[in-house]
């Protein structure tokens, strides 16, 4: 199923969210316009999440500390390693961050953004601690917003593109049942990649599942109107 877009439509201008999926392009731009292939490589491994690199133990100073044990924690969430991984993160996060940004107001927003963010690579780091795979993707933080958008707009309706062989189908599906699907999907995903040794999908499913379920339980505590549901 791809989702094409939502029916709830945005009351304010979603600054925010336009803010974040510029700075996810540009920071993308970057690693393919302006960095060679070896530059690009160093730059995953040092702004992305690599399990096996943080360590606390031999750490000299403040400023390593920081470097290379708290920053990839947020730096890797505005990476990402190709176009189709890139289109697919920000095409989510334009159809439902501007509904959940409308709701909680722009600072608790971007605060719930990363947190989610953060919640998704701790589950990650937690699971694959000794994975020396630089983990990136806006895709743990975005998965709090559907989250948040899934219990905010239990009525809306995502107009769904479903590919049967040569025959184009549109569905409307409700919100609630089509992300419901997706986290079913990453859950039993997430489950068989830790059959398999060091997370040999290459796909980060637990930390899409740490964001999801971290938006589930932080979402009511930004939602800015006090309400729980919202057609």
């Amino acid at each position: 199923m791809i989702p094409l877009r939502d029916t709830i439509p945005s009351r304010s201008m979603p600054v925010v969210n336009w803010i974040l999926i510029l700075v996810n392009v540009v920071v993308f731009i970057f690693e393919v316009f302006v960095l060679d292939n070896q530059q690009a490589e160093a730059f995953i491994y040092q702004f992305g999440l690599v399990p096996d690199n943080v360590r606390l133990i031999g750490v000299d100073s403040i400023h390593e500390l920081r470097t290379t044990v708290f920053r990839p924690f947020f730096t890797n969430m505005f990476l990402h390693g190709g176009w189709g991984h890139l289109i697919a993160n920000m095409w989510i996060l334009f159809i439902f961050g501007d509904n959940v940004e409308d709701r909680m107001g722009k600072v608790r927003y971007f605060l719930f953004y990363v947190l989610c963010g953060l919640i998704a690579t701790l589950a990650h780091f937690t699971l694959y601690r000794d994975s020396q795979v630089p983990a990136i993707g806006a895709s743990g933080a975005i998965s709090g917003i559907m989250a948040a958008y899934m219990l905010m707009f239990p009525k809306s309706t995502i107009i769904s593109f479903i590919p049967i062989f040569i025959i184009p189908l549109f569905l409307p599906i409700p919100a609630i049942i089509f992300i419901g699907i997706w986290f079913l999907g990453q859950l039993l995903s997430g489950t068989t990649s830790l059959m398999l040794s060091n997370n040999a999908t290459g796909i980060a499913f637990w930390a899409h599942i740490g964001g999801f379920l971290g938006g589930l339980w932080l979402y009511r505590y930004f939602d800015s109107t006090g309400h729980r549901a919202h057609n």
